[in-house]
């Protein structure tokens, strides 16, 4: 990280423990005995740097330590510094270091500190460059729900020697912790939320005065889970006793809120445009008024060989939105990795339209993207979003 050229009787490191004979080139490197680079290899231990060795010289401190490259031509910041391991036709081993340390090579590796990176091969495969698998856990010490997520499923995955099953294992875990005892955990990934804010055409208007005291509201949501079932519903509610009743229903797969203030029926003023699993349509079979609101009945045979494997899902929803009305809220019930919301208002009288997250997991503040009558929010296909989260459009007119 550092390469400087030093005159004769110049003292290095903490303490002048080391001075030098005549002119000198030293280089600093980020690594003390902070990272398990003990403090008995001052002046004792040596590295490689372009397949020689170069000796450690004055203290090693806890965050970086020197070395003397005088004899090594065109050394360059960046370089690579091999302190235990093989370079060129070099090597130094963990024996050497703990003979210059007067301790035994078990105490050098047990040394290496949680902030040394480490890369993980499995398979002969580079995975992860983090630190991941360690005896101690310090509570709120993982920020990154999705480095939490890595480490317990590679954890796993290592437990017993087999991703596959260790996968199995840890949705297992997550069912136990955050799902309901009667039922699987809905886990989705790749979530897309795309709403269109329009206005009603002159047809639409003559066919349904209503909609003149209306936005019509397009939106298409896509995402991938586990299906659970061949036959499912996708229901609306009126009121909040509804929608929990919704909630409680296995077989329902989406629902939907209507605005009591927005003066709807769901009957009337909901409509499932298109159902699709895995890009293919699915039909539409049966709609019915009961205790738990508006229901639209889907599937059937075709999907019985689709249960219980991961499936692309996708459903359009049209309904009205009252124009006296002035925000949008999209809420997340599931734990969801990667999200991709889109609010879209072109074409209507919409002013100074702003986003209010509320966010669970790593991002409170997703990654935002504004357009000139778009907003765009989205997390990484990466990481976890948990439920109780969500956001909310607001404007004037």
């Amino acid at each position: 990280m550092l390469i400087k050229d030093f005159l004769s009787n110049s003292r290095i490191g903490y303490g002048s423990t080391f001075i030098t004979s005549g002119p000198t080139k030293i280089a600093t490197i980020p690594v003390g005995y902070g990272d398990g680079y003990g403090l008995l290899l001052s002046n004792r231990g040596e590295v490689l740097i372009r397949g020689r060795r170069a000796p450690a010289v004055g203290r090693v401190s806890m965050d970086m330590c020197t070395l003397d490259v005088s004899h090594i031509p065109d050394v360059l910041i960046g370089d690579e510094v091999v302190l235990l391991g093989c370079q060129g036709g070099e090597e130094i081993t963990a024996d050497e270091l703990a003979a210059k340390a007067q301790t035994i090579s078990y105490e050098i590796l047990c040394a290496l500190g949680k902030r040394a990176p480490r890369v993980f091969l499995q398979k002969g495969k580079a995975d992860s460059v983090e630190p991941r698998l360690k005896r101690i856990f310090i509570p709120d010490e993982e920020k990154s729900v999705s480095r939490l997520d890595n480490v317990i499923r590679r954890c796993l995955h290592t437990r017993v020697n087999d991703a596959e099953f260790g996968d199995a294992i840890y949705f297992a875990m997550l069912e136990t912790l955050f799902g309901k005892e009667d039922r699987q955990l809905e886990l989705r990934s790749n979530f897309r939320y795309d709403i269109r804010l329009e206005e009603f055409s002159a047809a639409e208007v003559a066919a349904d005065p209503t909609c003149r005291k209306h936005f019509k509201v397009i939106t298409k949501v896509a995402y991938r889970k586990t299906l659970t079932a061949d036959i499912f519903m996708i229901g609306c509610a009126e009121n909040n006793e509804q929608l929990a009743a919704l909630l409680e229903d296995p077989r329902c797969e989406y629902r939907w809120l209507l605005n009591s203030e927005d003066e709807l029926q769901a009957a009337r003023d909901f409509r499932i445009q298109r159902v699709r699993i895995d890009d293919a349509d699915v039909p539409l079979f049966k709609t019915e008024m009961t205790f738990r609101g508006y229901e639209t009945w889907c599937g059937g045979e075709d999907l019985a060989e689709k249960t219980d494997r991961e499936v692309k899902v996708e459903i359009e929803i049209m309904t009205k939105k009252s124009r006296n009305n002035r925000d949008f809220s999209v809420y997340l019930i599931y734990p969801i990795r990667g999200l991709d919301i889109t609010f879209n208002w072109q074409g209507t009288n919409l002013a100074n339209v702003r986003e209010i997250p509320f966010f669970a997991g790593k991002h409170p503040y997703p990654t935002l993207i504004r357009g000139r009558e778009s907003i765009n929010l989205r997390v990484h296909k990466n990481d976890w979003v948990f439920p109780t989260s969500g956001v909310t459009f607001c404007w004037d007119y």
